[in-house]
């Protein structure tokens, strides 16, 4: 169940996602929270640099291994403003963190792509559940996947009027 602590950290995420669109990559953002609550780092996406990759997810994963105990892994939670690609998933489960709550759901990703006419992804968009079938998971947030929905329409926009 979502609570008040998981709001305010996923309203950072949607922050460092609108962080990301105003240096002009794809609006993703993500936190990473110890067990005790401690914001222990944060990312946003880092796409415009070429290296498709650079998803903050799969940044916050890497830097938990190279950071935290196994236990402090296991304890801490991910907040992002999507939910995690099939890589970021993976990354996830292979380092050991713990809880994932999301704003927006790649379905609804999907869905708002699709209503933008933006082609789909070279990697089909799976749920976490379908990569890492052991891990907790929460979300959408209906609230905070709106704004989301707003920053991926003025992304995928701006994106359009650049071609």
């Amino acid at each position: 169940m979502v609570n008040d602590a998981d709001i305010r950290h996923l309203r950072r995420c949607v922050e460092l996602a609108a962080q990301a669109l105003e240096e002009g990559d794809e609006p993703f953002g993500s936190v990473l929270v110890a067990g005790d609550g401690t914001v222990l780092a944060e990312d946003h996406n880092r796409v415009a640099s070429g290296d498709r990759t650079r998803h903050p997810e799969f940044a916050l994963a890497r830097w938990a291994a190279e950071h935290l105990t196994q236990e402090e892994r296991a304890a801490a939670t991910v907040y992002t403003s999507g939910e995690h690609c099939p890589m970021c998933a993976a990354a996830h489960g292979w380092v050991g963190l713990g809880r994932i709550v999301y704003a927006s759901s790649s379905a609804q990703l999907v869905d708002w792509l699709a209503e933008l006419g933006v082609p789909a992804p070279p990697v089909r968009p799976l749920s976490v559940h379908e990569v890492v079938p052991g891990v907790t998971v929460e979300g959408p947030v209906p609230e905070l996947a709106e704004q989301v929905r707003e920053l991926q329409r003025r992304f995928h926009r701006k994106s359009a009027e650049q071609r």
